[in-house]
């Protein structure tokens, strides 16, 4: 193998498996660091900078990056990443000194923003700045998309949400509340010099099953009901509730149902506990609050009496999987199951749509009518529209989101500026060895050996007689230093200079997951096998060095290190050191730079 070129900006980045993971590319064990030094507000501007809404994202984050966290490599759980920039949010100062200051004379271009939600919100902060005036549409009264109609206040206090949507707001975009865009050439007329659409993915999927039309005033789509909940035009439901699906909007389905009247409540799933969409801990949450989930049942009919809705009925079905590795629902046979019920939610999808873009405008859009559109760049086919968020490639999250509106914001400020739009900035980077003294290094690596800290939770019976009552306290000071003591610090990298080594394998004998071999050099297939530890997770690349004075060459299982230092406080050349990598994605402040 060649020599690996830790000068790519990729190469430590993507061994920072949160960062990497992350889609926003938030530098996590940095801000980490920060909360355990008490530096909240400072941790809570590395956030902001990066994902935009720390707050909001610290109570409803899908959490890319804590499956991807090492911690999860050495025991079960991983760091709590998430709850963590939560007491960033929670224990930060005031920061509205930091925000970046928006000039009063513009630069005489105008950008048209239709829908409020992430990605829209995340495109204006990144061009106000730049002297951008922008135009924000959306149809209801306030701001938030997503984030305000399809998550309940119990997980996202409304204050939470209406501090972080203001800092943006309030940077100076022109709002057009209450205005639904019904036609894409109206908005064209106006002269915009681009237009970023980021309105969700607003329908949601219902079941049209035998007897939908006698019920239909008791079977709601799951997102819709959420709305209606969450801007108070629906207050109650009725005593037993079904919900249909297995995802994140299912769960807030079910909990909010439990809150404004439902007695016995139950989610429905025709897939298996295992293959459910819902992220491990809403389901937690679910099944807290006394929800049974009922797996393998499949919905036939919706049981109709006298006019009014009174059951469903489901099949009871098995997994199997055929010899091309497809799931298959196959019947039992048993008989069907009877579920009574006076109101179902149908909480199995939600798709794009745009009625309102005419279809002779130069946007093209493909067989399921998703937007024809430049993942890199965002830019669809009409050279001046673009797209974000879930409007851009389907449902996903709001990190997500928030990482299409960077992107996005990047190519409209190229494109303003009469920039090739492909030609994409490069990342911030820097590495700094975090040496200080013989053995002595500028950050601990003293890491805890305790296991993930749970966070406390309000009482039950508080949390279900009150909608608006959080059910997540968050942690407390103590709680949160306790639990950033479990990071690995990912970001300190072992840098190894072979003009140094002595080849005293010192750094072998002493590491303890043997991540660290000297051997002959050959293929990459046949380098990993020869490893103390074999490096099998082929995602991670290794770290190999120059040819040394033996013939040999020092070849580092990536995917194995704890970044614990031990092989640079062992190394008596200075041969490994351990450099601090901060990655930073550029925004739109940082392209368009000659």
């Amino acid at each position: 193998m060649k020599p690996t070129n830790t000068d790519d900006p990729s190469y430590f980045h993507k061994v920072v498996d949160c960062q990497w993971a992350c889609p926003a590319h938030t530098p996590v064990p940095e801000y980490i660091r920060l909360i355990a030094e008490k530096r909240y507000t400072d941790a809570y501007m590395i956030n902001w900078h990066s994902n935009v809404f720390p707050g909001i994202l610290g109570r409803t984050c899908d959490r890319p990056c804590e499956p991807a966290c090492r911690r999860g490599r050495i025991e079960e759980q991983p760091v709590a990443i998430c709850r963590l920039k939560r007491v960033a949010a929670d224990y930060k100062s005031d920061i509205r000194d930091r925000i970046p200051e928006v000039p009063k004379k513009k630069n005489g271009k105008h950008i048209a923003l239709i829908g409020a939600g992430p990605a829209a919100l995340t495109v204006a902060r990144d061009l106000l700045p730049l002297g951008y005036e922008i135009t924000l549409f959306e149809r209801d009264a306030v701001s938030g998309g997503a984030m305000r109609t399809q998550i309940p206040r119990f997980r996202l206090p409304i204050e939470v949400l209406n501090e972080e949507l203001n800092y943006v707001l309030d940077m100076g975009v022109n709002c057009r509340f209450g205005e639904e865009i019904t036609s894409m050439k109206s908005v064209m007329s106006e002269g915009y010099d681009a237009i970023f659409i980021g309105t969700g993915a607003p329908l949601g999927k219902w079941l049209d099953l035998p007897g939908h039309s006698d019920a239909a005033d008791n079977i709601h789509t799951g997102i819709e009901w959420l709305a209606n909940v969450a801007f108070e035009h629906v207050t109650s439901i009725g005593k037993k509730v079904i919900v249909l699906g297995g995802g994140n909007t299912a769960m807030d389905c079910c909990r909010t149902s439990k809150r404004i009247g439902g007695k016995d409540v139950s989610v429905v799933v025709r897939s298996g506990f295992d293959d459910m969409k819902a992220s491990p801990w809403e389901i937690e949450d679910a099944i807290a609050e006394d929800i049974p989930i009922l797996n393998f049942h499949v919905p036939k009919r919706y049981i109709v009496e006298n006019g009014k809705l009174v059951a469903m009925e489901f099949e009871k079905v098995r997994k199997e999987v055929d010899e091309n590795g497809r799931r298959q629902l196959i019947p039992t046979g048993e008989e069907p199951a009877i579920i009574p019920c006076d109101d179902v939610i149908c909480a199995i999808g939600q798709e794009n749509s745009f009625p309102w873009i005419e279809r002779d405008l130069g946007i093209e859009f493909d067989k399921w009518e998703v937007p024809v559109l430049n993942k890199a760049t965002y830019q669809s086919t009409h050279e001046n529209v673009f797209f974000g968020g879930d409007a851009a490639f389907g449902p996903d999250n709001i990190i997500t989101a928030v990482a299409h509106g960077h992107d996005a914001a990047v190519s409209i400020h190229m494109s303003c500026e009469g920039q090739d739009i492909n030609r994409r900035p490069d990342p911030l980077t820097n590495l700094s060895s975090q040496k200080m003294g013989i053995h002595q290094w500028s950050y601990d690596n003293d890491i805890s050996a305790d296991f993930r800290f749970a966070v406390p939770h309000a009482d039950k019976e508080q949390t279900l007689n009150d909608i608006n009552v959080e059910v997540e306290l968050g942690f407390d000071e103590q709680l949160a230093l306790n639990e950033t003591q479990r990071c690995l610090n990912c970001d300190v990298q072992t840098v190894f200079t072979d003009k140094l080594c002595i080849e005293c394998d010192a750094c072998v004998d002493i590491c303890p997951t043997d991540c660290i071999t000297f051997t002959q050099n050959s293929e990459e297939s046949e380098l990993r096998l020869d490893m103390l530890s074999p490096a099998e997770n082929t995602e991670q690349d290794l770290y190999v060095s120059g040819t040394l004075t033996t013939g040999r060459i020092m070849a580092k299982n990536e995917d194995l290190c704890l970044h614990c230092g031990l092989c640079a406080e062992r190394c008596p050349t200075n041969a490994w050191d351990m450099h601090k990598y901060l990655f930073n994605t550029a925004k739109a402040q940082d392209s368009c730079q000659s």
